[in-house]
């Protein structure tokens, strides 16, 4: 992706998945990847959690499993995107870790969840996904995906 430096290009050779948030103005822009389109995914969805929130400490206290049937990658990104924003607008829940794998007809998700409350925020809470400049595709070394949170 634009902007790799020479250590996450040779992780990524190795096969790590990964995530970086980038500077932007006013909001925050992810960048995702990972060997498989399903890792990258995940890796979109703990970016934008970590963005805004220390997770070093917390413990799941509850899990879901959602699937998404979207067609499209880019819909399946935005869908899983505002999954993990509305548990946190609606349901004051935070996605502390998730895992996605691919079914018939789109991607089942498992959401390890905690209470708002237990989580340290550090940032702007995301209030949305904006459509401008997102990415999703493969890539020389596996998928990679970039998105701008509206906060």
């Amino acid at each position: 992706m634009v902007g790799d430096t020479d250590d996450e290009i040779e992780a990524r050779r190795h096969g790590d998945n990964g995530h970086r948030a980038v500077p932007h103005t006013a909001d925050v822009r992810i960048e995702a990847w990972g060997v498989s389109r399903e890792s990258c995914l995940v890796e979109a969805a703990l970016g934008l959690v970590e963005s805004f929130a220390d997770l070093t400490a917390v413990r799941a206290t509850a899990v879901e499993r959602i699937r998404l049937t979207e067609h499209a990658d880019d819909d399946l990104l935005t869908a899983l995107l505002d999954e993990v924003v509305f548990r946190l607008e609606v349901d004051g829940r935070v996605t502390v870790d998730l895992e996605a794998d691919t079914v018939d007809d789109g991607i089942e998700v498992r959401l390890a969840l905690a209470g708002l409350t237990d989580v340290e925020i550090t940032g702007a809470v995301p209030k949305g996904v904006s459509w401008h400049g997102l990415h999703i595709g493969p890539d020389p070394y596996g998928w990679s995906c970039a998105v701008t949170v509206d906060v």
